[in-house]
């Protein structure tokens, strides 16, 4: 009867870190999005900030290449956001609930069963 309440007890365990798994992938998934959504409002941010700067120089938007300009400005921004986002893939990736294995449990108790 022990064993059974202890398989019971590792279901009802299995399930709620199941949950908790869940619960932990959306939050690590929340955060790729906020900080996807941070990186861009910030290369827009700094764009608009150059551009204003060339424009004060006198320098028009035909003499400068703007894919040029956002690309750098892309590569300047990204770094940080790839190794959050890489960190966050790692979390992903680490983030598991342990089923538990009943057939084995009664495999190993199988001689105490019949004895």
């Amino acid at each position: 009867m022990g064993q059974l309440v202890s398989d019971v007890t590792d279901i009802l365990d299995y399930k709620k870190s199941k949950k908790e798994a869940e619960t932990e992938r959306q939050k690590v998934l929340a955060d790729m999005a906020a900080d996807e959504k941070e990186k861009t409002n910030l290369v827009k941010k700094t764009l608009a900030t150059q551009r204003a700067k060339y424009g004060a120089s006198g320098m028009s938007g035909k003499s400068m290449t703007e894919g040029a300009v956002l690309k750098r400005l892309k590569q300047e921004t990204e770094e940080p956001y790839e190794t959050k986002r890489k960190n966050n893939a790692e979390k992903l990736n680490k983030i598991k609930a342990s089923k538990p294995n009943l057939l084995k449990s009664i495999l190993d108790r199988f001689d105490d069963l019949l004895g």
